[in-house]
C-alpha cells in the first residue's frame, strides 16, 4: 500500500470522562469511515485526559483484541492509533497502541520521555524501548507528545527504515510554534512522513490548540487543523519517502561513531 488515507480525530477531551470521549471519537470515526480512511489517529490520553491522580480508577489493561479500542477499529474498519492510560502490575503508563481493521493489536509503545510540567513522572512509569512496526504502507515508528523534543528517538526510527512516524499529543499553548517547527524538523531530518494528532480544549489550566498536522518527508505541510474539534484528512503517497531518500541520500553520510552521545 503506497497511497494511505489518514484521518486526524482532533477532539476536545473531557477530563476523567471516558464515556464522553468515546462519544466524541465515534462521531469523528463515523465520518472517517464514510471518507474511506485507512488509518485514524486520536490524541494522547484521549479516553481520560491528564486525570492522572485517578489512574487507579481510570487505567485500562491492554488486552490484545478484546477491548474497546479493538472494538472501535473493527466497527469502523480502519487502522486505529491512539494513546491511553495503561494499567499493568500496579503501574501506569502513557501507552500508544495501533489496531488493525480486524481489531488485532499490532503493537504498543510506552512513552519514554515523561513530561514533568503535567506531573507524568509523579504518576506514571516511563517506557524503555522505541517501537517500529511493519505495516501495510511500510515501517512505522510510534511516539507520544513530549517525545517530539528528543530527535534521537526519531533518528533511530529513520535508521530502522521508518517511512511514517505517528504522534499522539496533548500539546498546549503557548508552545504552538515549537509544535509546528519540531514536527517539520523531524520530517526533514529523517526524510519521513510525520503524522501528528493533537487535542483541543481546556483542562487543568492548559489550553490545547489542535493544529494536528501531516508533514511530508521534504518538510512541507500537507494538512493542518485549526483550534476546534474536527476531522482532518489527508492522502499521502508513502513511496515519496523512497524517492526523496534516493535523490538526496544524506542519511548515508551519517558518522555516528564520531558524534555518539556520552552516557550520563
Amino acid at each position: 500500500m503506497d497511497v494511505l488515507r489518514i484521518a486526524l480525530c482532533q477532539i476536545e477531551i473531557a477530563l476523567g470522562n471516558p464515556a464522553a470521549n468515546f462519544s466524541s471519537a465515534r462521531r469523528l470515526l463515523t465520518e472517517a469511515k464514510q471518507q474511506g480512511v485507512h488509518l485514524a489517529l486520536l490524541p494522547e490520553l484521549w479516553t481520560t485526559g491528564y486525570d492522572l491522580q485517578n489512574a487507579p480508577q481510570l487505567g485500562r489493561a491492554i488486552t490484545g483484541d478484546s477491548n474497546e479500542l479493538a472494538g472501535l477499529a473493527r466497527e469502523f474498519e480502519l487502522y486505529l492509533c491512539s494513546s491511553i492510560l495503561e494499567a499493568k502490575d500496579n503501574k501506569y503508563f502513557n501507552t500508544q497502541t495501533i489496531y488493525s481493521p480486524e481489531g488485532k493489536l499490532l503493537g504498543s509503545y510506552r512513552k519514554i520521555h515523561l513530561f514533568g510540567l503535567l506531573d507524568e513522572p509523579k504518576f506514571l512509569s516511563p517506557g524503555e524501548e522505541p517501537v517500529v512496526l511493519d505495516l501495510p504502507w511500510g515501517r512505522t515508528g510510534l511516539s507520544i507528545c513530549y517525545d517530539l523534543r528528543f530527535p534521537e528517538l526519531f533518528r533511530s526510527y529513520a535508521v530502522s527504515g521508518a517511512r511514517v512516524i505517528l504522534i499522539c499529543a496533548e500539546w498546549p499553548h503557548p508552545r504552538l510554534e515549537h509544535w509546528r517547527t519540531l514536527l517539520r524538523a523531524r520530517a526533514i531530518e529523517n526524510q519521513s512522513y510525520v503524522v501528528a494528532c493533537n487535542a483541543v480544549g481546556t483542562a487543568s489550566n492548559n489550553v490545547f490548540f489542535g493544529h494536528s498536522l501531516v508533514v511530508d518527508p521534504w518538510g512541507e505541510i500537507i494538512v493542518e487543523g485549526q483550534e476546534t474539534e474536527a476531522l482532518i484528512t489527508a492522502e499521502i503517497d508513502v513511496s515519496m519517502v523512497d524517492q526523496i531518500r534516493a535523490r538526496f541520500p544524506f542519511l548515508a553520510d551519517r558518522r555516528p561513531a564520531v558524534y555518539s552521545l556520552p552516557q550520563e
